[in-house]
């Protein structure tokens, strides 16, 4: 068959671990024979980012803004432990997707693949629920110090008039530790109006949780911004028929657990990153869940909700062939080029990415799946447990069964 031709290229961003070798294994067998793919690379992997000072992730998020869609592989995030194992590296580099998400700005979607074979833990889950993640600040723009001594800590603002405002944080009589964060009205009403109009496009109620009983003024000002900025899509949710309410997050979570689904449930920074990974982990796995940043300038970065699968990649060096799970880097990718072949107008790029992820699904509901999922699959279906590269070639032969159907 002939391969379907692309006009304009996607930013791919290259990872860490086993999920750059899945990376590279998606591309030879489930895109490149099908796709005339044409790609603008970055390698996001951590030596090469300590080479470059970083500055490779910054030129792969500018890139997106001049390109529009992008795919991005799992990246290490280096701690303590990292830099023992990775001795070469110049500094604890931040966090790629931090630096990704701070250039870009908008907002994260993350929602599970549901297989018709895996029920989720919550019994009354029958729709998949949205986290609608703010992507900027919070702690991952915090910085942070720590202290010996007693003293006394502040924070203070100087305005660019010559206006300073400071508050006492604490007295403390001893060593300790501080942290200090921020948000920026621009950022939290982007948010607010992508969680809106992500909520009118796919005909879904909207939840919004802070704690501002506690952050009275930090959460409070995100509370008020998604207030004033819903009245603005307040006439097209009544006659689309849906809700909109605010609640503190302990309270969301109760509900959370009590509904059946089919909901986006909005939340900061850090309260979207913990409860994404709660989300997917009782439909399934973490491995089992889109994600893709949003931003106001309307570039779509699509990525996998998990990390770089260090245990099976250590195993994976001593020549183990591994049962590790590329579904969300599989939809990754099919969502990218289903959004390029979108902008572009290219009915079949459209279509390969659904075929795609049809593929992927009709495998799954064979019973043909990676070691992590066979343990969901309710008793008494029948399943195969295969190794990472068995199921990719197995989801390639329903790939190409739809394409030439």
């Amino acid at each position: 068959m002939n391969k379907i031709p692309m006009t304009t290229p996607l930013v791919e961003m290259d990872g860490d671990e086993m999920t750059r070798v899945l990376w590279r294994m998606i591309k030879d067998e489930l895109i490149k024979p099908f796709v005339d793919l044409k790609t603008e690379y970055y390698d996001l992997g951590l030596l090469h980012r300590n080479e470059t000072g970083d500055q490779v992730t910054v030129n792969a998020a500018n890139a997106t803004k001049q390109y529009g869609v992008a795919v991005k592989c799992a990246t290490i995030t280096p701690n303590k432990q990292r830099m023992e194992e990775y001795p070469q590296l110049k500094k604890m580099w931040k966090s790629p997707n931090g630096t990704i998400r701070s250039i870009l700005d908008g907002t994260i979607f993350r929602a599970p693949i549901l297989v018709n074979v895996i029920k989720p833990v919550v019994k009354n889950w029958t729709k998949p629920i949205t986290i609608a993640r703010h992507a900027y600040g919070d702690v991952y723009k915090s910085v942070d110090f720590k202290t010996e001594e007693p003293g006394e800590c502040t924070m203070t603002f100087k305005g660019v008039s010559g206006s300073v405002k400071t508050v006492i944080v604490k007295k403390v009589a001893g060593p300790a530790v501080w942290q200090g964060a921020h948000n920026k009205e621009r950022s939290i009403r982007s948010f607010a109006h992508a969680c809106f109009h992500f909520a009118v496009n796919t005909r879904q109620d909207l939840w919004f949780s802070t704690k501002d009983t506690i952050a009275k003024v930090y959460d409070g000002f995100f509370k008020e911004v998604f207030e004033d900025v819903f009245e603005e899509y307040k006439a097209q949710f009544k006659k689309l028929g849906l809700t909109y309410f605010y609640t503190l997050i302990d309270d969301a979570v109760a509900r959370v657990i009590r509904s059946e689904g089919g909901f986006i449930w909005a939340c900061k920074n850090y309260d979207g990153d913990v409860m994404s990974d709660m989300v997917s982990t009782a439909f399934g796995s973490l491995a089992m869940m889109t994600s893709v940043l949003v931003s106001p300038g309307g570039q779509y970065e699509y990525e996998a909700a998990h990390g770089t699968v260090t245990r099976h990649y250590r195993r994976y060096l001593e020549g183990d062939e591994t049962s590790t799970n590329p579904v969300a880097t599989i939809f990754a990718w099919s969502g990218a080029l289903k959004k390029r072949g979108e902008l572009d107008r290219s009915t079949a790029l459209e279509k390969f990415g659904g075929a795609l992820e049809r593929a992927s699904l009709d495998t799954l509901e064979a019973g043909m799946m990676t070691r992590d999922l066979v343990g969901l699959v309710e008793k008494g279906a029948a399943v195969h447990s295969l190794t990472s590269k068995e199921f990719i070639c197995a989801i390639r032969k329903r790939l190409e069964t739809l394409l030439n159907g």
